[in-house]
């Protein structure tokens, strides 16, 4: 067992080198000699000796910095590195090859009794300051992002950051080994952020657009039927775009506002309705009385003006 913690420390910790690195790890590192001094106490509270595991674990607290249950169950190849603040409590299990950095806490919730801490898988790797509360598990090849706050399960080979935390997926790809590396990890509140900022930006993009088009007051007459009717009101209901109603003469016309571009579509459509067809179009003078400009001059001098486009359609 203690070639297990020297080796775990050797191929983790890379202040940690050669043969004076195992003598470092041996004579001076706070994690390994937390660790030991658990393995007895762990064993003589296996053999319910009551009051002394305790008053081991208290030593290792008071040297190291690190207080560990005597009741929690440590895996082989778990390596503590710095481990200041460090706690694990009573029924707390840690898988093999777990690593876990200052000031981590494995605690329970609530005054029940039984299991009542977390359980880590495998290969995982706590972050600094991290918390996992209650009778949670963490599963294999899993990363807690530093400061984290768990309090729900963690599916294998995925990252947990935030608090309260959460579970984010490693683009799919499984977590092999223990990397130290638990600072570059996604932010799942930033990434929303940032996504809803990007969204925000097209939208203004579209209403500045819209606004230099300029805008079509679309009048539709259509016979006065049932069938030709709702299919003028349907189209225009589908671009969520408001029309007023006005029946003369047998005849319905439906009339609307709308940028140029949404004009476009629903001219389409309405050319597409079953049993109807177009037999006229025009485009007339705008309604602040200017001449429409010639063909080929710029359009954005348009911008700005209201034009009026009316289509007649008729039943074959």
């Amino acid at each position: 067992m203690i070639v297990d913690r020297v080796k775990a420390a050797l191929d983790r910790d890379p202040a940690a080198r050669g043969f004076w690195g195992v003598l470092e790890i041996v004579l001076s590192y706070a994690g390994f000699h937390a660790l030991l001094f658990h393995d007895i106490a762990h064993f003589l509270h296996r053999l319910h000796i009551p009051l002394l595991p305790r008053l081991i674990s208290q030593c290792s607290r008071f040297f190291t910095g690190v207080e560990i249950h005597p009741g929690a169950r440590i895996g082989r190849n778990v390596f503590i590195d710095h481990g200041m603040g460090v706690v694990i409590g009573e029924t707390a299990e840690v898988g093999d090859g777990t690593t876990i950095f200052q000031g981590v806490t494995l605690g329970g919730t609530g005054k029940q009794t039984g299991k009542r801490h977390p359980t880590i898988g495998k290969n995982v790797v706590i972050g600094v300051r991290a918390s996992i509360l209650g009778a949670v598990t963490v599963g294999d090849g899993s990363y807690i992002g530093a400061g984290a706050v768990v309090l729900k399960d963690v599916p294998p080979n995925s990252t947990a950051v935030g608090v309260p935390a959460r579970t984010v997926r490693m683009e799919g790809r499984k977590v092999i080994g223990a990397t130290l590396d638990h600072t570059s990890l996604p932010d799942p509140v930033l990434e929303r952020l940032q996504a809803l900022q990007e969204e925000l930006e097209r939208t203004e993009e579209m209403l500045e657009l819209d606004a230099a088009l300029p805008h079509v007051l679309l009048a539709v007459s259509v016979p006065d039927h049932t069938r030709g009717r709702e299919c003028v009101a349907r189209v225009l209901a589908e671009r969520h775009v408001s029309y007023a109603v006005h029946e003369t003469n047998h005849l319905v016309r439906l009339t609307s506002t709308m940028c140029q571009r949404d004009y476009v579509q629903v001219r389409d459509e309405i050319e597409k309705c079953p049993g109807l067809t177009v037999i006229s179009e025009g485009r007339e003078a705008n309604l602040r009385g200017e001449e429409e400009p010639p063909p080929g001059e710029d359009e954005t001098k348009d911008a700005g003006r209201i034009m009026k486009v009316v289509i007649a359609l008729t039943e074959p």
